[in-house]
């Protein structure tokens, strides 16, 4: 037996204040926090913009965080009750009930190239140090269709993806006309985050599920799967890959 040391992912529980109520906890990578709450307040429709928070504080140390925003918000509200009904006036389902009220259809216009799917996913794991050191986190990205933008770790994937649309908020970067580059497998969970956050493609290197293709048709996203050795599955709304 050789005993050796190893990087080990850190896992960190964070508890949201708003307006001075418990709102939520969150476990996750003690990393860009103020991204993370504020992408997750505005994918939960807490929030719009940046500026509707009038104060915010985290206290590492603890593992709080005060947020302080305009207007009254419902603590007892439940974000997580299972709601049965159609996805944009069409066939398809939500699981939870606030899903519906903060998932966007895509109206991008934005097309790539076969080779930048592969390019950008190449990119995005060049990049991924923490994935590299521990194997513990997803990562995600923010791209163009020819650099990555922002990218993203954390030991849930709701979290990464909750870390890049803070960052476009707090820096006013549009998203329409981005592309989200992922490193897992593309859930409806997954799916219905990159609406809420607003991209028309989402590209990974694992596989979709069947309600996560079900969503990407309806709501007007792209999904590219398996993104792998150079090549790749195109699972909804192909018109905007091309050779």
């Amino acid at each position: 037996m050789t005993q050796v040391e190893d990087d080990i992912v850190t896992e960190f529980p964070l508890t949201i204040y708003i307006n001075e109520e418990e709102f939520a906890t969150m476990v996750c990578t003690p990393a860009h926090l103020e991204e993370m709450v504020i992408g997750f307040l505005a994918s939960e429709g807490v929030i719009r913009f940046q500026r509707e928070i009038k104060n915010f504080k985290i206290d590492e140390e603890q593992g709080f965080a005060y947020i302080e925003i305009e207007g009254k918000i419902n603590t007892q509200r439940d974000f997580s009750k299972r709601f049965i009904g159609s996805c944009c006036g069409k066939s398809r389902q939500f699981y939870f009930q606030n899903d519906v009220q903060t998932t966007k259809t895509s109206t991008s216009k934005t097309t790539i190239t076969a080779d930048q799917c592969i390019k950008l996913m190449d990119m995005m794991q060049a990049t991924s140090h923490v994935f590299k050191g521990t194997g513990g986190v997803h990562n995600a990205a923010i791209c163009t269709g020819d650099e990555m933008i922002v990218g993203r770790a954390d030991i849930g994937r709701h979290n990464a993806l909750d870390k890049l649309y803070g960052h476009c908020l707090l820096n006013q970067i549009s998203v329409r006309d981005k592309v989200l580059v992922f490193s897992g497998r593309i859930s409806s969970e997954v799916m219905t985050k990159a609406a809420k956050i607003g991209v028309g493609i989402v590209l990974s290197k694992s596989a979709p599920t069947d309600l996560a293709i079900d969503l990407a048709h309806d709501l007007n996203i792209t999904a590219v799967g398996f993104i792998r050795g150079g090549s790749f599955n195109v699972y909804s709304h192909p018109e905007r890959i091309h050779q």
